[in-house]
């Protein structure tokens, strides 16, 4: 064989492998991109509950959780007797339909007829510091 027929075999080798190779890279994108269009498109709802929603005091600011983290009054967090920690939960004021999104890391709340517990800006941003207790709708997200 000589030089030039080399050099062609080699172009031919390589042309052939950036074939094989552009289609793992092609295929590897669009098994990335369903993936990721899927889990942010698609939110499964498994846990439902409707009931009274109250919120934290102000005074627990800064105190430790059940779950180790401290209580912070201005980050949207509750308190569930149930849920995972870790669980994001959309709570719903069913008088005025506003909704907040909060990450369980507490338990309670541990008075008869509630269902979850709110920090202070999620009880804000559902509309329910001046009454104190709200009817509210939880859908629990995986």
């Amino acid at each position: 064989m000589d030089g030039a027929s080399f050099i062609s075999l080699v172009r031919i080798i390589i042309h052939g492998t950036e074939k094989i190779l552009y289609i793992y890279i092609f295929t590897a994108l669009l098994i990335f991109i369903s993936s990721a269009y899927a889990s942010n498109t698609v939110e499964k709802q498994s846990y439902r509950e409707i009931g009274l929603a109250s919120y934290y005091a102000k005074s627990l600011h800064g105190h430790s959780t059940a779950s180790g983290e401290r209580y912070d009054m201005h980050a949207y967090t509750a308190a569930h007797k149930k849920l995972p920690f870790g669980t994001i939960v959309i709570v719903t004021n069913l008088k005025n339909n506003k909704s907040v999104k909060v990450r369980v890391n507490d338990r309670g709340p541990f008075v008869k007829g509630r269902i979850i517990d709110l920090s202070a800006a999620a009880a804000k941003k559902v509309g329910m510091l001046k009454q104190g207790v709200a009817k509210v709708k939880i859908v629990a997200l995986n």
